[in-house]
């Protein structure tokens, strides 16, 4: 009597290219049938020399196929009769990663374990991949030379001597990058620094955590915008800060504001984004700069600048950044590498004097042994090679025409419930909508259309505040244009 079994041949592939051992091909293949439930326990298996039948193999390799398996725990053998999918599976079912710690999220729980950092959002909508974006100001990653980084970085992966080199060279961050941002920096900034000087990090966001880490203590007070950046803000509670919130006008954070603060006691920080402050995109004028800069060095005030996309200006040169200026080593510069390439691309860096920097990337150490020295290398090539700089001319070609192009349609399209100015310079247009205006309804209107929209809440920073940041420099005509029809018929 013919015993009947599954189609194994058409159940099994074996790959005889591949440089997978074939009774390892086999193995796994049995056990994904288990795991997908095809082949239950106590289901009991052809015997070798019938598998080797059906798939043309070698009755060894079936047997060292059967003996992983059990090796495994997921088969066994039993004397005289053969073997069989295992009673006891080694799998495991998931539970839910949740307790009743999360329940009591509302509660005072001295026991709990983790810290509250935001509430949840009840009703989030989700971006699927095939919609439109309208994002904060993200650079395009479609016209960035990411070709360019990944053949170095396939390039370099191959170098077994690359691999060895480049561990040595720690938290700091690959030395070639930190080279050649050196040099970047002092040609286009005027910074005055070396190598030592800078520190690598993934995003600018943790150059600003790394830098403030070193600085705050619980009870600090620290000045910042009275609209600011948030997530900067976040940090610095999360850090055990007390803000001090200072007015941001059309010229910039409020000087003077800053200085009667210092007369009283000296804060521990100043957080200041003097080039297209986030939100509203407005640059410091060169003549509260120019009194910052005496504030700094007369009240030895430290200063963490947050330069994030200082390279994109498009009516006039920009204005220097203050640490270019002579600071008495008080100020901190930050800026993004992700904002010149691709917002998945994950570098930034923090500028600062020698000592400062090298214990800065002790305690980044603490959380990011060393980032992907790999990567950094491929993009330091971009800049050994002038090709970064080349896209950054071509970036503000395409994005000042982008810029024209957004607020023109923007203006048609809302312009009688809206206010907004065209920036000089960065990636986003910072608009305003008459009060009583519900900018949540309208990207709930939007999201219906398969386009997304931040609802403001961000940037809801008080009452008469009824803004939100709209990115143009990610989107081309086309995808501009069906924002603004959108817009249009969802007011």
């Amino acid at each position: 009597m013919t015993v009947q079994t599954l189609p194994f041949s058409t159940l099994i592939a074996i790959d005889r290219q591949s440089t997978t051992p074939i009774f390892t091909q086999l193995a796994n293949a049995l056990i994904d049938l288990i795991k997908k439930g095809q082949l239950k326990s106590g289901y009991q298996l052809p015997a070798s020399r019938d598998m080797a039948s059906m798939l043309n193999l070698n009755r060894t390799t079936v047997v060292a196929a059967y003996e992983e398996l059990q090796a495994q725990g997921w088969a066994e053998a039993i004397k005289r009769k053969g073997n069989f999918v295992s009673m006891h599976l080694p799998i495991t079912s998931p539970k839910p990663f949740q307790d009743n710690t999360l329940a009591m999220s509302t509660a005072k729980d001295p026991n709990r374990f983790y810290r509250t950092i935001a509430s949840p959002q009840s009703g989030t909508r989700k971006l699927k991949p095939q919609q439109l974006m309208i994002n904060d100001g993200y650079p395009d990653a479609r016209i960035a030379p990411l070709d360019l980084i990944i053949d170095r970085y396939r390039f370099l992966s191959k170098r077994v001597n690359t691999h060895n080199k480049l561990l040595s060279e720690g938290s700091l961050g690959s030395n070639s990058l930190r080279t050649e941002l050196a040099l970047f920096l002092s040609k286009t900034r005027a910074l005055d620094i070396n190598a030592e000087q800078v520190l690598v990090t993934h995003g600018a966001q943790l150059a600003i955590s790394v830098a403030a880490s070193m600085i705050l203590r619980p009870g600090s007070p620290v000045i910042v915008g009275d609209m600011n950046y948030v997530l900067a803000d976040r940090l610095f509670e999360q850090l055990g800060a007390k803000l001090i919130k200072v007015k941001v006008d059309q010229d910039g954070i409020d000087v003077e504001a800053i200085e009667n603060i210092c007369k009283q006691s000296r804060p521990s920080l100043l957080y200041i984004i003097p080039h297209h402050h986030h939100p509203t995109t407005v640059t410091l004028s060169a003549e509260r700069r120019f009194k910052l800069l005496d504030i700094i060095r007369r009240y030895q005030l430290p200063v963490i600048e947050d330069d994030y996309d200082y390279d994109f200006h498009y009516e006039n040169a920009p204005i220097l950044p203050l640490a270019s200026a002579e600071h008495s080593g008080y100020v901190l510069y930050i800026g993004s590498i992700s904002k010149t390439l691709a917002p998945t691309i994950r570098l930034g860096y923090l500028v600062g004097g020698e000592d400062f920097v090298w214990q800065a990337s002790k305690l980044k150490q603490a959380v990011d042994i060393r980032g992907d020295v790999l990567f950094e290398e491929s993009v330091a090539h971009l800049f050994t090679t002038g090709e970064m700089q080349r896209h950054l001319r071509r970036s503000v070609k395409v994005y000042k025409k982008r810029r024209d192009q957004f607020c023109e349609l923007l203006q048609s399209s809302v312009g009688d419930v809206a206010k907004f100015i065209s920036p000089k310079g960065g990636m986003a247009v910072w608009t305003l909508f008459d009060p009583g205006y519900s900018i949540p309804d309208l990207a709930e209107r939007l999201a219906t259309k398969g386009i997304y929209l931040n609802d403001g809440s961000l940037h809801k920073y008080k009452d008469d505040v009824n803004g939100i940041r709209l990115g143009f420099a990610s989107l081309n005509t086309n995808e501009m244009q069906t924002f603004a029809q959108a817009l249009k018929k969802s007011r």
